[in-house]
């Protein structure tokens, strides 16, 4: 039996025009099993199948899944919910979005599937650059993998202008010596998520992340 239906979707594209607590209470009960329930239960499966690959991943769906409502402290959108459901599937789930893990992001606009290092503190930056300007073969061979280029294209990330002088002539000749983020992702039929596979769907994907996340989170450490 498929995770989720079309009332998944069909719930978002309505709160998308009617984002306030007061319509979310009312469609509360539809929220739940909708939306929150299949999410939660797809989270847990997955997670069960991506332990059996990496012993250290040991959280459950509580840990991974993030909440619908809407950080608003500091933006100008004062919207209170989400138009996604999303989960980071790591040894520490959400409490720590600097380490490796498997991010799900699903909508009724999209629904990707993103690996990497998003947010690296200093010294998990500087111990990534170190590690790539070491040894930039081992990082290039890993990008230049056919099923990786297939699926997931490029490493992403935002890059900084400056970086500490020893990192300089290796950043000359490649470049993602000067990311601050090292992120890929990639993007499956929204049909894909109300199919009886999907796990096994997204096992396929993760697999095919896995020795790129290991080597950023060896580097990194």
């Amino acid at each position: 039996m498929p995770h989720f239906s079309k009332n998944y979707y069909d719930f978002f594209k309505e709160l998308a025009s009617n984002n306030n607590k007061d319509w979310f209470d009312l469609n509360r009960d539809r929220y739940k099993k909708s939306v929150k329930e299949p999410f939660d239960q797809f989270i847990t499966d997955l997670i069960n199948e991506v332990a059996k690959i990496d012993t250290s991943i040991g959280i459950t769906y509580k840990e991974a899944v993030f909440r619908i409502n809407r950080d608003i402290r500091f933006s100008k959108d004062k919207t209170p919910y989400k138009l996604n459901r999303s989960a980071i599937i790591s040894p520490k789930g959400r409490k720590d979005k600097s380490f490796p893990g498997l991010y799900i992001e699903l909508s009724p606009e999209h629904f990707r599937i993103y690996g990497g290092v998003y947010m690296p503190d200093k010294t998990q930056l500087y111990n990534i650059r170190e590690t790539i300007t070491r040894d930039p073969k081992a990082l290039k061979k890993l990008l230049g993998n056919k099923e990786f280029i297939e699926l997931f294209s490029e490493i992403r990330g935002e890059k900084n202008k400056v970086i500490p002088k020893e990192f300089k002539e290796a950043g000359s000749t490649f470049d993602l010596i000067y990311n601050k983020q090292y992120y890929w992702y990639t993007e499956l039929p929204l049909k894909v998520a109300l199919q009886k596979d999907l796990v096994e769907k997204v096992i396929q994907v993760y697999k095919v992340n896995k020795p790129m996340m290991d080597y950023f989170r060896k580097a990194m450490n």
